[in-house]
């Protein structure tokens, strides 16, 4: 047994405070990943916060049409939430095909957001990692990497991140409600994940102490039909090996706005700018999707071993953007919801 203290916080202010004040003190919600990686020996903090029982399970419109989501909500009730199915349901169907219904049911979004890679040499105690051990090497590059990175990787990490509900939360521009000693502020999703670079033990832009409170999402724009697109290895319960989070405007068969992001492909929802870029004022074509699918993936420098996955995420990425172009397949997915 490793022993380790708990405490249960009251308040936002006494869990920022409590963990604030104790160098190896971690916040404890759902559980789901943490206490695996207690168990096997990956995690050893000396103080588990409790904030299961803080006030953030709610689900709230914002005047503008967009929602407050609290940092306590199950994935489960995220996810079939009517103003997420109608209005996001690129969000609703990420979250739905993560993970299982057991886990979706303790899984909160803060957690979710916070979870770490699976790559199987970070969960790996006997293996260098950089990640959990910097400065060790990463025993990833050279060994085993069908589930490994093809973008933003670095020599000192090629890891993915394995939230499907960031994702699309990056998609859809959302915002991270953070609580610290000194007050309240808003990290932009797309930069609330980090790339590895030289500090690949560094997941996230928070610093110690602070607490996810909340997740915003502006409302859609107008006509906007967004899903999501997971490629796995089995049909449930399985990481993505790549996924599309997307968001088309059309006008009159012309694109005049694309929000898109990939998973399975980078050490943080990786937001496809060229893409975007590529595909605004062009027409809704197969042929306007290949070319924003090769711009995006024309950076890619994939590893001895994953080199399919660029073809599997132009491949996944076209037809999901063409998924969208189709009203009758869209109108298709509504009722999937």
């Amino acid at each position: 047994m490793i022993p380790f203290e708990y405490r249960r916080a009251n308040t936002v202010a006494d869990a920022v405070a409590a963990v604030s004040a104790h160098p190896h003190a971690v916040y404890l919600a759902g559980g789901t990943n943490l206490v695996d990686h207690m168990k096997l020996g990956v995690s050893s903090p000396t103080l588990l916060v409790d904030v299961a029982d803080l006030p953030l399970s709610e689900i709230t419109e914002l005047p503008d049409g967009g929602l407050r989501i609290g940092a306590g909500v199950y994935n489960s009730d995220l996810g079939a939430h009517p103003l997420v199915r109608n209005r996001f349901p690129a969000l609703s169907r990420a979250l739905l095909s993560g993970a299982s219904g057991q886990l979706r049911n303790l899984a909160t979004t803060g957690g979710n957001l916070l979870q770490r890679t699976r790559c199987v040499y970070f969960q790996d105690i006997t293996t260098p990692c950089n990640k959990r051990e910097p400065g060790s090497g990463c025993a990833a590059i050279g060994g085993y990497v069908r589930y490994h990175a093809i973008l933003g990787a670095s020599e000192h990490c090629a890891a993915v991140h394995p939230s499907d509900m960031a994702v699309a939360m990056s998609a859809l521009d959302a915002r991270v409600v953070v609580a610290s000693t000194d007050g309240e502020n808003r990290i932009p999703m797309v930069d609330f994940h980090r790339l590895p670079g030289d500090r690949p033990e560094l997941d996230t832009a928070l610093t110690h102490g602070q607490l996810i409170t909340a997740v915003e999402l502006p409302a859609p724009p107008v006509g906007a039909r967004s899903t999501y697109r997971k490629v796995r290895d089995r049909a449930s319960y399985a990481f993505a090996l790549v996924s599309v989070a997307a968001e088309l405007v059309c006008d009159d068969e012309m694109i005049s706005a694309a929000r898109i992001a990939l998973s399975g492909v980078a050490h943080k929802p990786w937001r496809a700018r060229a893409a975007e870029s590529a595909l605004i004022g062009s027409p809704a074509t197969e042929d306007a999707f290949i070319a924003a699918a090769e711009a995006e993936l024309a950076q890619a420098t994939p590893l001895a071993g994953n080199e399919f996955k660029v073809d599997l995420a132009r491949r996944t990425l076209v037809a999901t953007l063409r998924s969208l172009a189709q009203p009758a397949a869209t109108e298709q997915e509504r009722r999937w919801h």
